[in-house]
């Protein structure tokens, strides 16, 4: 039964994952996360992102996600994620996936990168949002 109800719960955050609001770009102005402004895609479709974040506190686990598209497409595929260290200082990050071959390609590209925390809020692990950026990139041949 804990299993059930475990995987409910997670099904249950993920859910308003899907449905949440857009972000602003950070909640507190030391809190921070970027994307830079060249990627990575490899001939087996594999993607490799990366930037920095700033984060000051967190009671739960903290994430670095990112997510990447063509310009012209409304597919997104998320690439990775990434654990934070949350003491103020400013850090690397760098997420690496692989998306279905030939579903993106050298050139345009958008990204969204996202510092999230999970935190239990009546037992749940809901996200607590830290900050966000969305960028246009260039993607490269790896």
């Amino acid at each position: 039964m804990p299993v059930r109800l475990a995987l409910t719960a997670a099904a249950g955050a993920a859910l308003f994952l899907l449905a949440a609001p857009a972000l602003p770009a950070s909640a507190d102005a030391s809190e921070t996360v970027t994307v830079d402004s060249v990627g990575r895609i490899a001939e087996d479709g594999t993607v490799s992102l990366s930037g920095t974040y700033r984060c000051t506190a967190g009671t739960g686990p903290v994430f670095v996600s990112s997510s990447v598209g063509g310009r012209s497409s409304s597919v997104r595929y998320g690439i990775g994620g990434t654990r934070a260290v949350c003491d103020g200082v400013q850090r690397s990050w760098e997420n690496t996936g692989k998306v279905t071959s030939g579903a993106l390609e050298p050139g345009a590209a958008h990204v969204e990168a996202t510092l999230m925390e999970l935190s239990l809020q009546g037992g749940l692990p809901l996200p607590r949002f830290h900050a966000a950026e969305q960028r246009d990139i260039t993607l490269t041949k790896d």
